[in-house]
């Protein structure tokens, strides 16, 4: 099994999560954030990863720290898990469509840090979710990571249809990008024999 545990305590949140990248999706996610909690639901029942999150954060500032922590530990959890990377299928993409709105995101779990990320969300907030945290979410993911992840809206209007789009679609991209190619499993996936 796949698994990690991070730990990580600040004056502005503190945090514990628990992640199996060969889990079923079952998750306990209290991130102390509604609409953060639902982002990380389905993320981890479309990635198939198990994740266990607990939270505490200076909610009564605002949401920021709490998600850009989040995004750091989750992104710190899937490196640890991943350990070598050896038999990984590394890369991962999808398009992904809900209702009005179509995602194209794409990974490479390369051990270097890239985002590229475009959208436009119409709404400044969802429920008491400030929008332009969803891009400092994965920001931290990456840099914390070491991975590529492009993030593209392709279309969309519903500030909410475009957020879940893009937890589901990376989700999916990560899913088959950590899926162990069974006949390569001993090897890792690069020309320089290192990720």
């Amino acid at each position: 099994m796949r698994v990690a545990e991070i730990n990580r305590n600040t004056a502005e949140t503190q945090i514990s999560l628990k992640l199996n990248i060969d889990g079923t999706g079952k998750s306990d996610i209290k991130s102390g954030c509604g609409f953060l909690d639902h982002m990380l639901t389905l993320f981890a029942k479309h990635a198939r990863f198990d994740i266990t999150l607990n939270c505490k954060g200076d909610y009564e500032v605002d949401y920021h720290h709490t998600a850009e922590d989040i995004g750091i530990c989750l992104g710190l959890a899937i490196k640890q898990a991943l350990g070598e990377k050896r038999g990984i299928v590394r890369y991962g993409s999808m398009i992904l469509p809900m209702d009005e709105t179509l995602i194209l995101s794409a990974v490479d779990f390369s051990g270097r840090s890239c985002l590229r990320y475009s959208a436009e969300i119409p709404a400044q907030k969802v429920g008491n979710f400030d929008t332009e945290l969803v891009e400092e979410f994965w920001l931290a993911l990456v840099r914390s990571c070491e991975c590529n992840l492009h993030i593209k809206q392709l279309d969309g209007t519903n500030s909410h249809h475009i957020i879940e789009g893009m937890f589901k679609s990376v989700a999916r991209s990560m899913k088959q990008a950590v899926t162990i190619e069974e006949q390569y499993k001993d090897e890792i996936p690069s020309s320089k024999g290192v990720l």
